[in-house]
């Protein structure tokens, strides 16, 4: 129904009929989009407002996004070389051109674009992006690079119509966007071939979609409602797609949601099957498409990945076998004693191949260490041979093999070192309740707890049940004395075991305990003939799904710092918002243009500030709250500092504190997330303090002041520091005088050992 504006109050058109209805409110003024205007109105102060209101939200998200692409691709391809973790993410761009499996900590989606870069730049992935190295010509980098950049860029338009969603007065959106541009940190990481960007889209995206959906709460189910509810789900899914990081911004969104839905059920007005159907659509939207995307991103991961490829060990053995160019799976389908040489993988979730090296245990028995490593390697080769106490096995037995059969003894020697798999009641080095397992003695040294039973518990395929097969035979190795089941524990060794997982003796396991699960991956014999033409079972994609991201989870935890080496670049959490430390991206040579990662003065500081003035406004409120006071009475007022300020600091804290308490290794750029929520923050106060200035009659001179010096400021500042993202060439010396605190170290030499 259309309104018309008479003296100060909104009137309803019925027919000839004039109802009035309430006074326009000032917030009214300013979204003039929510007026029909009628030609004959005499108020041409509100026609004039919505003209102007439109013409904003069309020609400023142009302007600002023009000036993001600026800060963020200004002399792009200054440095020819491979910055920081362009090692990493270009690299693993080139395993997706190559169509070679790799493994990495993060989901793919990132990697993926990367890849993407490269084939729209006519890269064909032949080089691995060897760290500080110059680019060579047949890659075009500067493309690839624009491609990260325009997600950065992108951010720039989402904060503008976040502000506007919010209801940030225009000065205010203005500033938010301004303080997301000429931020150095978000300009600096936006040159390279990163992640960063992408995670940064994303989640601000994820936040945008929310706030729309916020906004189309009064109007449940329709289209809009509905868009922006999908919107929500398909980006959060995106999210955590490209970080497991993305992790808090549903964190985030989850906490609202369940908010929201409480408060419905409180609305006697709502009726119970319209509930139900509140439920019922976020769990469509907010749980079931990111999920979808998730898995999606992980199916076309493995589809492009058919060739074998560095991250091979990471994965079942049935996949592997799978794989273009594997070698896991060839060879005989029979085991011979003695003559045939076998890797044994655990088939627990993220197990690993049974491996042994010369250096001892430092503690319990002293003998040769027994590990679990994820990768190829010599020391990972084993054979059977006979018993204790019988004739061994010798090359002059070669002519007649001798098959290694379930239920019967054997003992298991290591190839490189001739030591037998062996366990005792000596605790293990980590698990102290079970025995530790080592490698002892020779062919003729040791005793009878060198001896294992090999249990068949699983056999895929139509051979022979009783006897050994690579890949399709699952069975249990029990030492025949001490009765224990050989296993992976699922915990790590100390640095003296080089961080790889232990293998233990377990007392008591029930039979489906995959930890005592093994399967033959790689068997070798020449005496024997190939079996060439067998056809493995395909590997089903949820078990594949679920071992790479136990395995990525694994890789991840095993990121902690090392107290022997000292790490020039890494930080703690406390020094991000405080701006305590910065990152060195490359080399610090006179030759190299050096790039530093910090965050700008000008919006982090007073974002940092900010933050915490909102950690003591909300325990004032609840204060307030508690003894029965008036808190927020008018509803616009309420959204803006739920959705400006409460959700934001929730996201702030959420994105900000597991960084705190995480063992892993921890950088700056982990901030950068968290550092948009901030300067939300920082926007809310200015808006909110200026517009009781605007009450006075002096005020609005004074806030429209304090507008423009304050972003006059940051673009100011943005520009002093604008060496550390556009690139410093010459002697760093050069630009000592960035250095404002003495921990930058910007003309200072950082050695890690």
């Amino acid at each position: 129904m259309p309104y018309r504006v008479a003296t100060g109050y909104s009137e309803k058109v019925t027919d000839d009929d004039l109802i009035w209805r309430r006074p326009i409110v000032k917030e009214e003024l300013e979204d003039a989009d929510n007026f029909l205007i009628d030609e004959s109105s005499p108020y041409d102060k509100v026609r004039s407002e919505k003209q102007v209101s439109r013409l904003d939200s069309i020609v400023m998200p142009i302007v600002f996004t023009v000036m993001g692409m600026f800060t963020r691709m200004y002399k792009i391809g200054r440095n020819n070389h491979v910055v920081w973790d362009e090692a990493h993410f270009g690299k693993f761009g080139s395993y997706y051109l190559r169509h070679e499996f790799y493994h990495d900590v993060h989901p793919p989606l990132g990697k993926m674009l990367v890849g993407l870069s490269g084939y729209l730049a006519g890269y064909n992935g032949s080089w691995d992006f060897p760290s500080g190295e110059t680019y060579p010509e047949c890659i075009d980098y500067v493309k690839m690079r624009l491609f990260q950049a325009m997600f950065s860029s992108l951010c720039v338009p989402l904060a503008y119509f976040t502000g506007r969603a919010i209801g940030f007065s225009r000065p205010s959106v203005w500033l938010f966007t301004i303080l997301v541009i000429f931020e150095n940190s978000y300009a600096t990481l936006g040159k390279f071939i990163l992640l960063d960007s992408m995670l940064l889209f994303f989640t601000v995206s994820s936040y945008f979609c929310l706030v729309k959906f916020h906004t189309k709460r009064k109007l449940p189910f329709t289209v809009k409602w509905w868009l922006w509810l999908c919107l929500t789900g398909l980006n959060l899914g995106c999210a955590i797609s490209v970080k497991m990081v993305g992790l808090f911004i549903i964190s985030v969104v989850g906490i609202y949601t369940v908010v929201e839905l409480w408060s419905l059920l409180g609305d006697r007005s709502v009726p119970w099957k319209v509930y139900i159907n509140h439920w019922l659509a976020r769990i469509f939207a907010l749980i079931v498409i990111p999920v979808c995307v998730f898995l999606l991103c992980f199916k076309i991961h493995f589809s492009l990945l058919s060739n074998s490829g560095p991250g091979d060990s990471t994965m079942p053995s049935l996949f592997q076998a799978s794989l273009n160019g594997t070698k896991v799976g060839k060879g005989p389908r029979d085991v011979a004693l003695g003559s045939s040489i076998i890797s044994i993988k655990n088939q627990a979730l993220g197990g690993a191949l049974l491996h042994s090296h010369v250096q001892p245990f430092p503690e319990g028995s002293g003998q040769q260490q027994v590990t679990g490593y994820g990768y190829s390697d010599a020391n990972n080769e084993w054979f059977f041979q006979r018993i204790r106490g019988v004739e061994p096995w010798t090359d002059a037995e070669n002519s007649t093999f001798e098959f290694v059969k379930g239920g019967e003894t054997y003992r298991l020697m290591h190839r490189l070192t001739g030591k037998n798999l062996h366990t005792h009641e000596v605790p293990a080095p980590v698990s102290k309740s079970e025995y530790e397992v080592s490698a002892y003695g020779d062919v003729d040294v040791g005793d009878n707890k060198d001896n294992w039973i090999i249990e068949i518990v699983e056999q895929v395929g139509k051979e022979d049940p009783k006897l050994l097969h690579p890949l399709s035979t699952s069975f249990r190795i029990r030492n025949s004395m001490l009765g224990c089941y050989l296993a992976q524990s699922g915990k790590r060794l100390p640095e003296w075991g080089f961080r790889q997982g232990e293998m233990i003796c377990l007392k008591h396991a029930s039979k489906r305990d995959k930890r005592t699960w093994w399967n033959i991956e790689t068997h070798e014999n020449e005496g024997l003939p190939e079996a060439d033409d067998f056809v493995y079972p395909k590997a089903s994609f949820l078990r594949n799904f679920i071992q790479l991201n136990s395995a990525m989870m694994a890789t991840n935890n095993a990121l902690v710092p090392n107290p022997e080496k000292v790490d020039g670049i890494a930080s703690s959490a406390w020094q991000w918002p405080t701006l305590n430390v910065g990152v060195r991206l490359c080399e610090w040579s006179e030759k190299s243009v050096k790039y530093f990662l910090l965050g700008s003065p000008a919006s982090v500081w007073p974002s940092s500030i900010a933050v915490c003035a909102l950690i003591i406004h909300v325990i004032f409120l609840i204060l307030k709250c508690q003894r029965q006071c008036v808190v927020l009475p008018e509803p616009a007022e309420r959204d803006e500092f739920f959705m400006a300020a409460f959700y934001p600091l929730l996201a702030w804290v959420l994105h900000y504190l597991p960084f705190v308490i995480m063992s892993r290794v921890v950088y700056a750029h982990h901030y950068l997330p968290t550092l948009f929520f901030a300067l939300m923050i920082l926007s809310y106060y200015f808006d909110l303090i200026t517009k009781r200035w605007a009450s006075r009659n002096t005020g609005k001179l004074l806030r429209f002041s304090a507008y423009i010096a304050y972003g006059s400021l940051v673009i100011a500042g943005f520009f002093y520091f604008s060496p550390f993202s556009f690139g410093m060439e010459g002697p760093i010396e050069d630009y000592s005088y960035l250095g404002w605190l003495p921990t930058w170290k910007i003309a200072e030499n950082i050695r890690s050992t």
